[in-house]
């Protein structure tokens, strides 16, 4: 059944009304009409079967028929701290680690990083990848879509995580005696993962000195040498799968 997302349901009333580009795409888009049923979520993470009374481009009026319960959460929390990157990769990132169920993206800019961005066009840059955010929680049926911080200084975010009781590694590609399935096997499991990926110029050995100094354990993920939006998917997903839900039972 289609999800469609709303900032906020008021689980009061029985009538709602969808405007904006969610309007737009139920009944210009996918034709749905009075009748339809669909699943419609909000931003805290409530969830109900609707049902269409009217609809037109601006507006769509729904029947909410009952409340649904909430998709199962991970076991384990995801911090995804991501270098900066390039505009169309950095969509990337959020839309397939928001899929694989990462619960917060921080993106950071260090000494490597190619890409610059002005001040003034980053509340549109945060908008837009709330967005994408927003759509994979629907693609993927999570609960509340994927947390996006602002870009900060790597030192600072570093610092943010020093006290923070969690496996937390940092991806470094000339790290040669620990890998992350490695780690995550022989640790016992925590209930909170906090990963950090480079930008495309990766991290100076300065920078992997102060993570060090932070908590953050260098590992590698084997011979391969990914590019950085690679590196991402495959740290949340082989997170998921060692200690997450990427599975049909809960082994925890």
């Amino acid at each position: 059944m289609r999800r469609f997302f709303v900032e906020k349901i008021d689980a009061e009333q029985t009538s709602f009304s969808i405007t904006g580009p969610e309007a737009k795409h139920i009944s210009r888009v996918l034709r749905m009409g009075p009748g339809d049923r669909f699943i419609l979520m909000d931003g805290g993470g409530a969830r109900f079967l609707a049902l269409i009374e009217s609809a037109v481009s601006r507006e769509v009026r729904v029947f909410l028929e009952k409340p649904l319960p909430e998709p199962p959460p991970s076991p384990v929390e995801i911090i995804l701290c991501q270098g900066f990157l390039k505009s169309r990769k950095m969509d990337y990132v959020i839309q397939k680690t928001s899929e694989l169920g990462v619960d917060c993206m921080s993106p950071f800019s260090s000494e490597r990083t190619v890409v610059r961005l002005k001040k003034d066009t980053l509340p549109v840059r945060m908008k837009h990848w709330r967005e994408i955010a927003r759509s994979s929680a629907k693609q993927s049926d999570r609960a509340v879509p994927a947390q996006i911080e602002g870009l900060v200084p790597f030192n600072e975010l570093v610092a943010k995580w020093k006290e923070e009781d969690s496996l937390k590694v940092i991806l470094w590609e000339e790290e040669g005696s620990k890998d992350l399935k490695g780690l995550l096997r022989g640790s016992s499991i925590k209930k909170k993962f906090i990963g950090m990926v480079g930008p495309e110029g990766g991290f100076s050995r300065q920078e992997i000195e102060v993570a060090e100094d932070a908590g953050f354990i260098p590992a590698s993920l084997g011979h391969r040498i990914l590019r950085s939006e690679t590196a991402a998917i495959t740290i949340v997903a082989l997170v998921q799968y060692e200690w997450g839900d990427l599975g049909l039972e809960n082994s925890r």
